[in-house]
This record gives C-alpha cells, sequence and structure tokens, in this order.
C-alpha cells in the first residue's frame, strides 16, 4: 500500500523512530525531511525544508535527530527547527553529498559519501563516535545498504555502481575489526543493491533500484523472498509500525523521462508492506556533548 503520496525525486534515509512511533525520511534532491504523524489525533503529513542535500539520520532522543547533509553532521530538534552542527563531514569537497546512512547498536553512526553526478570512487564510509568522524573505506562510488546484524557484530555496505555488498567483523565498539568480505554480488543478475536493513532473525532486506523490491537474503547470501512495490526505484527499506512488522520503502523518480513517470505514476512515494517479517528497533545514537 502506499505510505506516503508526496513524491520524492529521491526518497532515501527511512527511520522509524522507536519513541516516536513515527516515520521519518527525505527528499535528498529535494532538500527535505519528511514524515507522517498518523497515530496523533489532527496530526499528518509533515515536512522541514533544508538549505543543502540531507540524506541519512539516526535518533538521539525523542525530539532530537542526528542528520548527515553534504557538509556536515548536525543536530537537529523537531520540535524547534533548530540546527546544530557537530562536526563538518567533506564540506572541502563541494561536488560530494551525503548518501545511505544508519546508527550501529554501539551508539555510533556510519554515514557514505558520493559525487553529486555519482563520478567514479569519489565516495567514502564513515563513522562518527565519541565526537569525532573517522573515515573508514575510500574509493566508492554510490555507498549503501549501511546496517548491522542483531548482535552488533557485523555491519554490511554495498556500493550500488559495482552492484556489490561487503560484510564485515566489529569489535565491541563498534569499530571494523577485519576487512571487509564480500557477501553479494548481484551484478550477474543485472540488480543494484540500494538501501538495506537487517530483521530481527538476521535476513537483509535490500532495496533494489530499478527492480521494484526489496529481497531478502539469509547470512548465507541465498535469496529467501522478495516483497514488490509499484515503482521501480525502490531506494531504501525499515521496519515499523505495531510490532516492527511494517516493512517501509522509498523510491524515487530520479533518471525517469515523462513516458517513465507516467507508466509508473506512484513513483517517488513512499510504500509500506504490513506483516512482512519483525524488525529490529532503530539503536539510539549516543553523542559525548
Amino acid at each position: 500500500m502506499i505510505f506516503d503520496t508526496r513524491p520524492c525525486t529521491l526518497g532515501e534515509g527511512p527511520l522509524w523512530h522507536p519513541e516516536r512511533q513515527q516515520l521519518f525520511w527525505f527528499d535528498i534532491i529535494g532538500k527535505r525531511l519528511m514524515t507522517r504523524s498518523d497515530a496523533e489525533p489532527g496530526a499528518g503529513p509533515e515536512e522541514w525544508q533544508f538549505a543543502e542535500h540531507c540524506s541519512a539520520a539516526g535518533w538521539i532522543d525523542r525530539d532530537r535527530l542526528l542528520i548527515a547533509s553534504e557538509t556536515a553532521l548536525f543536530r537537529f530538534n523537531l520540535a524547534t527547527g533548530m540546527r546544530h552542527d557537530l562536526c563538518a563531514l567533506e564540506a572541502d569537497k563541494p561536488g560530494n553529498r551525503s548518501n545511505d546512512g544508519r546508527a550501529d547498536p554501539q551508539g555510533g553512526f556510519w554515514i557514505g559519501t558520493m559525487g553529486k553526478a555519482a563520478e567514479k570512487g569519489a565516495g567514502a564510509v564513515y563513522r562518527y563516535h565519541g565526537g569525532a568522524l573517522r573515515r573508514l573505506y575510500t574509493g566508492v562510488t554510490i555507498p549503501n545498504a549501511i546496517c548491522f546484524t542483531p548482535d552488533g557484530r557485523h555491519a554490511h555496505f554495498a556500493d550500488t555502481d559495482l552492484g556489490k555488498v561487503w560484510r564485515v567483523a566489529l569489535d565491541a565498539e563498534g569499530w571494523p575489526a577485519s576487512e571487509p568480505e564480500p557477501f553479494l554480488d548481484l551484478a550477474a543478475e543485472g540488480l543494484n543493491p540500494d538501501g538495506a536493513v537487517v530483521d530481527a532473525e538476521g535476513l537483509f532486506w535490500n532495496a533494489q533500484w530499478g527492480a521494484g523490491r526489496v529481497a531478502a537474503y539469509a547470512p548465507d547470501g541465498s535469496l529467501v523472498r522478495s516483497v514488490s512495490f509499484d515503482a521501480p526505484h525502490t531506494s531504501c527499506p525499515a521496519f515499523g509500525g505495531p510490532g516492527m512488522t511494517t516493512l517501509h520503502c522509498t523510491t524515487a523518480q530520479q533518471g525517469m523521462d515523462a513516458a517513465a513517470r507516467a507508466a509508473h505514476p506512484f513513483a517517488g512515494m513512499t510504500f509500506a508492506a504490513r506483516e512482512i517479517a519483525r524488525g529490529q528497533a532503530e539503536p539510539r545514537v549516543a553523542l559525548s556533548r
């Protein structure tokens, strides 16, 4: 079903806030944060406009999010609309912006960057933890699929341009403890791994750009099932809703000409499929200040 009818040029970064029981997501190209508050009487669609591209968030407490933009990681107050920058994020690279990101179980926040025109190898993957930002991986073209296993012992990330997803072991503090290992190579199938999330049972749910679906893979990389949505460019999933059993998915209109948009009138909208699997609650971002 359609969860929200507002079309996004590039919907991304869905976050189910466990304290608010509310979904937040971004239209990166539209430079806006979006949400629905249907659980609250009299509430409904709401959005905040920014002056730069923003793409991903983690929750700090009920009213504050950590948001990744094209120049910074900043604390954002939903109640007041106030922004407080925590650190720069490739602010010296005006041709780059942030892309996919997610909080890890140890309270850190991982974020990928990329060229605004998807220039080859222009991006990187970072982790923010303890008040400092550390670059983990370089030479990435379109970083995506940042997500974590329920036990917090492994992270995943993808380069959509290569059609590949990696898995990396983490230490007790959430830092990489080894070199990334191949997890999925979808290039031969012509699939483009976009955003992803791991459910409570350890299945890796991956939105696949151009395929109109979110596909679930077992820890051994075998395909378990897929859920289709009525928009070709599925971009990122998030579990939420009662019992964390609703699979939300953002989509995009980016790259679609007038004929393609006419053929897919729901492209760019945000979807929800109920009773799919049980997700994990998103961990809180722990700030040192």
